[in-house]
């Protein structure tokens, strides 16, 4: 996995950060909308992780995948995955 960062160190974060990256991917593949709670509470993982594995997956190394962000109230916004067909 393709995982950076100046405060990345791959020995302590690579497994962590992969599973993060599974779990999240093997719930929002369906495409159904959530929220950062929502999907954190799922996967088990903090908000702010699974944030970031949301943005990963727009990145190139990561599979070009489209994730959809909608504003629901008061800051609160919903995301989608759509997996990009080519991956």
């Amino acid at each position: 996995m393709p995982f950076g960062g100046k405060t990345y160190d791959a020995e302590r974060d690579k497994d962590r950060l992969k599973t993060q990256l599974f779990n999240v991917w093997r719930l929002m593949k369906d495409g159904r909308w959530r929220t950062l709670e929502q999907i954190s509470v799922k996967v088990g993982c903090p908000e702010a992780s699974v944030s970031a594995r949301l943005r990963d997956f727009r990145k190139r190394q990561f599979g070009s995948h489209t994730v959809e962000r909608e504003y629901v109230t008061r800051g609160l916004f919903k995301y989608r995955l759509i997996p990009n067909e080519e991956h």
